[in-house]
């Protein structure tokens, strides 16, 4: 299967000179229509940076990054970035920013609103509302743009469990629906990564260490035998 993603021996690296940090370096990857990806490591390990890579917000500073020009794609941050707007404006305005009519633009934010469970606060102060209901407001917002490729950083680090609950709904929601989203995020939650990835990624100092399908990353052997790093981070994050 041709691939969304190809990235060939990428590296990221920010300053120069004594002070330069390398985010990424010598990253291979390829990421196939369909998955779901959950990148994985300590805090600084390079998740944020690849998903930005991913998603072109970042330039490689070396290697070769091929991505197929046709792709939609949409990123939810951890903390959401809302205007002083209503809700159905701050979705309706990227849709109207992209050639929609106001008017169909403000129809498609409301059915966003609707797929999410927040018709009723469509016209809310979207900054008013809740920590979980705004990130509500930003997976409708990328779900309105009816993207092909799914990024979330750590969509659910700052939410209460309950609001938690809400989002993995919405994307084992977004990855099974009649055109399934390709979804890449990153989570500390383990619980999470099993529930919701097919495939695990594990970072360590902008490297990747471990790449391996859902099954095979908690299931103990051989991460433990080929994987002593990513075996040790899972240990660590499970006690």
């Amino acid at each position: 299967m041709t691939p969304l993603y190809a990235l060939h021996d990428v590296g990221v690296r920010f300053g120069s000179g004594k002070g330069a940090v390398d985010a990424l370096q010598g990253v291979q990857l390829r990421i196939a229509p369909g998955e779901r990806v959950a990148l994985v490591g300590s805090n600084g390990c390079g998740k944020s940076t690849l998903l930005r890579v991913l998603h072109g917000l970042l330039q490689p500073t070396a290697g070769r990054f091929e991505v197929p020009t046709a792709v939609r794609q949409a990123m939810v941050f951890q903390r959401p970035y809302l205007l002083r707007l209503s809700a159905q404006a701050n979705i309706a305005l990227g849709l109207w920013m992209q050639g929609l009519s106001w008017r169909r633009a403000k129809v498609r934010a409301d059915m966003a609103l609707q797929r999410v469970g927040l018709a009723t606060h469509a016209l809310r102060n979207a900054r008013v509302l809740s920590g979980g209901q705004q990130q509500r407001v930003a997976m409708a917002r990328a779900w309105a743009l009816s993207p092909d490729v799914l990024f979330l950083d750590e969509p659910t680090a700052s939410l209460d469990p309950r609001a938690k609950r809400d989002i993995e709904l919405l994307m084992q929601d977004f990855a099974g629906q009649d055109r399934p989203m390709t979804l890449v995020f990153a989570s500390h939650n383990l619980g999470q990564v099993k529930r919701l990835a097919s495939r695990v990624i594990y970072l360590e100092q902008g490297r990747i260490l471990a790449d391996l399908p859902v099954s095979d990353f908690f299931g103990g052997q051989v991460l433990q035998e080929q994987h002593p790093e990513a075996h040790l981070f899972v240990k660590g994050e499970s006690t």
